[in-house]
């Protein structure tokens, strides 16, 4: 029987991780967490999936009680400025279309002609929260929608049905922090303390780890959360990593924590802003927003990259920081090898685009707890646990080069550049599809990697690549039902902004 697990690495991956495996297994397996004093944490997922909810759902965590000693705010969407033109800007929302008649409101958009209103203002309610930056939960902190508050009790990503419909932004460090102590709490050995060397056994697996101060830590299961490094994955195992760079060029990131002057003009979503070599995050915090330029330095330099940054939220501000991060694109070809599991940025990572970053780490513990081995180490459930990991991770590389080839910015090199990249495996002929009529889910990329065909499609039309016609059955049934739909949905739009207090406003009363 395997009993005693061993996570060489802390920050968000090592104690989301330590904190689930205890939260699964309680004491019938002995979790112990090695982490140095001396590595600094990366820092940039503080942007997250609408998923997320399952995992603090799952250990129990009361929202209202770990979201603000964490500097956490709310993500309704992510708005993306400038990626067509200049000033211009739309929502990929976590909300699913609604259907009429066995048609989308996406369909019906394009059917009906009406384009004096943006695609994501018509179809979605999002988009009037977000611009008027409303909180998702009433002053009583009830849902804003019905049907999905309340705790979801013990649900994984595997069980979700319904689409919640906001995500978090949260200083990854304090969540770190915060999970370190509920898994403490809960029996988790913490050494503190680098590791020295990683011995392998007769068989090539890892037997145990040397520290400086405490010596050998042996065990049955590794899990390697050491980040870019992968300190045992890649430094002792050998694993082979691919690079995504050929098709994802960005590489490189700076990163700076700006306070706002006015703490109270807080948006809730995530802003995705395209720059002259790659792109710029906002993430809004309680007190103050997180701001990274992610770019390629095949054609920007990080004292260029920096200067446009500063230049964009923080001009003048020369005593703020920045953090220069070298990123590396691509995944393991497995991400579990022998008895080594990484998590985390050692496993993968596609660029903070789309915020998958928490996304992956949350996925990779849960197919572990769900392919957790025995003494036999059986390769068919090993295999299984690498190629859900490893699709989880393409489908999300091809979705994020959907978002460069359909962008209509072709102004710099960079954005000229991006045109020319090689597609994706698939892609091709889901672009050529698209361009004919709205992608489902048939035909977006079959496995599971956390985005449905209403964020394909959120994104195409978002950034110019429409449908040349509607569906053609569209002009055999009568709209009616479909503008009563719109006017509805606007309606609902225009009464929630009258309703809920601001993200600012609801926030501060779960700080006070």
């Amino acid at each position: 029987m395997i009993r005693n697990v061993v996570i060489v690495g802390g920050g968000t991956a090592g104690w989301m991780t330590a904190s689930y495996l205890k939260a699964a297994f309680a004491d019938r397996v002995d979790v112990t967490l090695i982490e140095s004093a001396q590595v600094s944490r990366i820092g940039v997922g503080e942007a997250t999936f609408s998923t997320l909810r399952h995992f603090f759902d799952y250990l129990g965590l009361d929202e209202a009680d770990w979201l603000p000693r964490c500097a956490g705010g709310y993500k309704l969407g992510i708005r993306f400025e400038n990626w067509n033109r200049p000033g211009e800007h739309f929502y990929h929302p976590f909300e699913r279309l609604r259907m009429v008649d066995g048609f989308s409101l996406a369909d019906w958009w394009l059917a009906l002609g009406d384009r004096s209103r943006p695609f994501d203002e018509a179809c979605f309610l999002t988009r009037a929260l977000c611009e008027a930056k409303r909180s998702p939960r009433m002053r009583d902190g009830s849902l804003f929608t019905t049907g999905l508050d309340g705790r979801l009790g013990r649900s994984t990503l595997d069980e979700q049905r319904a689409q919640f419909p906001y995500a978090y932004h949260f200083d990854a460090d304090e969540v770190a922090r915060y999970l370190a102590g509920y898994a403490k709490a809960r029996g988790v050995r913490h050494v503190v303390d680098n590791v020295a060397h990683v011995a392998r056994d007769e068989r090539g697996w890892i037997g145990h780890v040397v520290t400086d101060e405490h010596g050998t830590v042996a065990g049955d299961l590794f899990v390697d959360c050491t980040g870019f490094r992968g300190l045992l994955i890649n430094q002792t195992l050998g694993t082979p990593f691919e690079s995504f760079q050929d098709v994802l060029p960005n590489n490189r990131a700076v990163a700076v924590r700006v306070p706002r002057e006015d703490a109270t003009e807080m948006s809730p979503y995530t802003t995705a802003t395209a720059m002259s070599a790659g792109w710029m995050w906002t993430i809004p915090l309680f007190r103050r927003n997180g701001n990274g330029y992610v770019y390629s330095d095949e054609f920007i330099s990080p004292e260029e990259a920096e200067k446009e940054l500063r230049a964009a939220v923080a001009p003048g501000r020369d005593d703020v920081p920045a953090n220069h991060i070298r990123m590396r694109i691509g995944r393991n070809r497995e991400s579990w090898v022998h008895n080594c599991v990484a998590i985390g940025l050692s496993s993968a990572f596609v660029e903070p685009l789309e915020s998958t970053g928490i996304f992956f780490i949350q996925h990779g513990i849960e197919q572990l707890v769900r392919y957790f081995p025995d003494e036999r180490w059986d390769p068919v459930q090993i295999a299984a646990y690498n190629d859900r990991v490893g699709r989880a991770v393409d489908g999300v590389k091809e979705f994020l080069v959907l978002h460069y080839r359909a962008a209509q910015r072709e102004d710099t090199p960079y954005w000229k550049e991006a045109k020319r990249r090689r597609l994706t495996d698939g892609l091709a002929e889901r672009l050529e599809l698209a361009g004919s009529r709205l992608l489902d889910e048939e035909t977006i990329y079959p496995y599971y990697h956390g985005f449905e065909s209403y964020s394909w499609n959120a994104m195409n039309l978002g950034l110019g690549h429409v449908p040349t016609s509607p569906a053609p059955a569209l002009r055999h049934l009568d709209p009616a039902r479909a503008h009563a739909e719109f006017a509805r949905l606007r309606a609902e739009g225009e009464a929630l902004v009258a309703a809920l207090p601001s993200c600012y406003e609801y926030l501060a009363g779960l700080n006070d």
